[in-house]
């Protein structure tokens, strides 16, 4: 099935089909819902390179990782931002691009792609507190979308990101009705915008208890099952160890678990556990009762709406800034119960 044989089904010229399929402004809603209709039923897909001709785009979007990340973008939330992504591009005719660059090279990099018409847009992926990523698109005046935000940026730019804050005060504020008093923070590397959230929106909810923060219950690493375990078992040998733990991930949350059951330790009785859940595709958190006391959000829609708003920027480049802030649900789980009486 080419073009000309789906115009020919259709009835239409192929310069409607095509701008149907295109998303062009001018084509009626009900044309162009007709043609892609149409398009699924007999199997039609625009040939990318043709239509890059055509557009004068390359019909590729770009992700480039920075060499020395040894952060959060580095790990299976990653593939599933991307899964979700891709999943979007392939429906508006794009294929998308890794590429790779020292951090003292990223401008380069980007100039490189956007200067030889390898790429339309980029996703920039894991901010930091202050990330100079966005300065840098930002001057170039090309599209991006970033996933998540940066604190210390005060630019204006295209973000989609879960409220981390909101999410982490509500947990801490669940463990404190609970009766914890002794709630440990198990968080992701805090030079990474959304772990800096975390961690505001956990003391906030102590300060509104009225209890002060103890830094030794306080840990910040990248959010391994191992970091996870070897920190649960550090706190659990203080003198007076934490009743509840929360913790940035879902993978560390694992860790956590191994560590108070070598301790002879129950969760959910012993010690509260609740976790940051993504809803990743190949780590669910149990069937129809959760493992897990969980704040959840989908790593994979949040691809997805991100792949959306950056085709959008594409196609209208001088719309205004877009922003989606998600909102993380709270799924009680059987991880968290009373504090206890002590141990």
């Amino acid at each position: 099935m080419n073009l000309k044989q789906l115009s020919q089904i259709l009835d239409l010229s192929p310069t409607t089909v095509s701008r149907a399929l295109n998303g062009y402004p001018e084509v009626s809603e009900e044309t162009r819902l007709r043609v892609q209709a149409a398009a699924a039923k007999h199997g039609y897909r625009p040939n990318a390179r043709a239509k890059g001709l055509a557009t004068g785009r390359s019909m590729v979007i770009g992700h480039v990782i920075p060499s020395s990340s040894r952060h959060e973008m580095v790990n299976p939330i990653f593939g599933d931002f991307v899964a979700g992504a891709v999943k979007k591009y392939a429906e508006h005719g794009y294929d998308m691009m890794f590429t790779n660059a020292d951090d003292t090279s990223i401008e380069d990099a980007y100039r490189s792609l956007f200067q030889r018409g390898a790429v339309d847009g980029v996703v920039l992926q894991g901010p930091k507190v202050n990330e100079p990523r966005i300065e840098v698109l930002t001057r170039m005046q090309v599209p991006f979308i970033v996933h998540g935000r940066s604190t210390g940026v005060s630019l204006p730019y295209d973000w989609i990101d879960v409220n981390n804050k909101s999410s982490f005060l509500r947990a801490t504020r669940f463990l404190i009705d609970l009766g914890h008093r002794r709630i440990a923070l198990i968080n992701g590397l805090e030079d990474m915008d959304f772990a800096q959230r975390r961690r505001d929106g956990y003391l906030e909810a102590l300060k509104q208890a009225g209890l002060s923060p103890d830094p030794a219950l306080m840990r910040s690493a990248e959010m391994t099952e191992v970091y996870g375990h070897h920190e649960t078992r550090d706190m659990l040998r203080l003198d007076d160890p934490p009743t509840a733990i929360l913790t940035s991930s879902m993978i560390s949350a694992i860790g956590v678990r191994r560590a108070l059951d070598e301790a002879g330790l129950k969760m959910g009785r012993d010690v509260s556990v609740i976790a940051h859940d993504d809803d990743l595709s190949y780590l669910k958190n149990g069937q129809d009762v959760p493992i897990f006391t969980a704040t959840r959000s989908s790593v994979r829609h949040a691809g997805e709406l991100a792949a959306e708003m950056l085709i959008e920027r594409i196609r209208a480049p001088h719309d205004p800034v877009k922003t989606r802030l998600l909102e993380a649900e709270l799924v009680v789980g059987g991880s968290t119960g009373p504090a206890p009486n002590r141990f």
